[in-house]
């Protein structure tokens, strides 16, 4: 473990001292939970993300009408 010096408010400090207590942690150890469910949420979306780009786009058909914007948006069926 590396030791790290961080500045911060005092309302802060005082918000992290309490949910640190109701955790039974340190506030560094606090902390440091929290920069590492930050780091694990990053590295999982950068994971999803590089597997959806993995797949590959539906091909366009020119034989299917598709809705322009007026009939998208028209819902006088649905009234």
């Amino acid at each position: 473990m590396k030791r790290v010096t961080i500045t911060m408010e005092q309302c802060v400090l005082e918000w992290a001292r309490i949910k640190a207590a109701r955790e039974n942690v340190s506030v560094s150890r606090y902390l440091g939970n929290l920069v590492e469910q930050a780091r694990t949420r990053d590295t999982m979306y950068e994971r999803a993300m590089r597997a959806a780009l993995k797949f590959k786009p539906l091909p366009f058909s020119k034989q299917i009408r598709y809705l322009d914007r007026d009939d998208a948006r028209c819902r006088a069926d649905v009234r």
